[in-house]
């Protein structure tokens, strides 16, 4: 029978076993309610420290930093009552950053009623293909639209993909670590995205990019070897924003990335998928994508 192991948050990996500090039992005093008479009628109470929106966001960066960088490992569980107690703040924000991240697909429910669970969401050969088109996508209005950028805006963009692309090349044929090939993948594809692009499709881009990221931190060094392919696609990029050829642009990246989540999906074939949580419902094993179904 299949066993999965159950992360505590802040644990690296079931090797080592690094855990963060140990957090002090005691609870953070609660503020103080203020006075019901010291309240106007019809204004707004002011908000706990730990209840403002500022709260929120601090809980949804650091855990979703936590996520991608692998801190937090693909079918980690998460407690809301520990994330509340490392912070130092209510479950009330908590328990909002984890929404949205479980909105966005960094975080996985399981169970029913009292008895569900929070899990960090797996890494699996069908949401890693599903995410890579998504970003292929938006990726490519991107390149759409540096495309159409004034000839001289466009040139700085040129110009700072082929000398990315160039490193790419140089480095893919060096023994190189394979966080440098990421960072550097990375800058080429920010390079037509950052301060190109509008704020809608930024902040649909920034909020799906970083689960591709996931993927290609775990994988990523079963993924150089296809680095010279994924440097020639690049070049075929480079050269229709050059060109100032919108469809070529767009038809480009699209083509890389749809080729990029076929590599990943080989990939995961060949290594296992990561994280896959079984649960028993009584009924059978209970997988991320029928959970979510329910």
């Amino acid at each position: 029978m299949n066993t999965t192991t159950v992360y505590q948050i802040g644990c690296v990996s079931p090797a080592k076993m690094v855990c963060l500090p140990p957090v002090p039992t005691r609870h953070p005093p609660r503020p103080r309610r203020a006075p019901r008479s010291s309240v106007a009628r019809g204004s707004a109470a002011t908000p706990a420290n730990g209840d403002r929106p500022d709260s929120v966001w601090r809980v949804y960066q650091e855990l979703r930093q936590l996520i991608v960088t692998g801190q937090l490992p693909p079918g980690a569980r998460i407690a809301e009552r520990v994330v509340a107690d490392r912070l130092g703040l209510s479950r009330t924000p908590v328990r909002s950053a984890l929404h949205r991240l479980q909105q966005e697909g960094f975080v996985d429910s399981y169970g029913r009623g009292g008895d569900q669970r929070l899990v960090v969401a797996p890494l699996t050969q069908e949401d890693g293909r599903e995410i890579m088109l998504i970003v292929g996508h938006l990726e490519g209005l991107a390149a759409r639209t540096a495309a159409q950028l004034a000839s001289t805006r466009r040139s700085q963009v040129v110009r700072q993909l082929r000398e990315l692309n160039r490193v790419m090349a140089v480095e893919s044929r060096k023994r190189v670590t394979v966080s440098r090939i990421f960072d550097l993948d990375q800058a080429f594809h920010n390079a037509y995205v950052d301060g190109v692009i509008g704020p809608r499709l930024l902040a649909l881009h920034s909020a799906i990019k970083p689960q591709v990221e996931r993927y290609s931190r775990l994988y990523i060094s079963a993924l150089v070897d296809e680095l010279p392919t994924s440097v020639r696609e690049h070049e075929a990029i480079i050269r229709a924003i050059a060109t100032g050829d919108p469809v070529a642009a767009q038809h480009a990246v699209e083509t890389n990335w749809r080729n990029a989540a076929g590599r990943l999906t080989r990939v995961i074939a060949e290594h296992g998928e990561r994280g896959i949580w079984h649960a028993w419902d009584g009924e059978g094993p209970l997988t991320p994508s029928k959970a979510r179904g329910r």
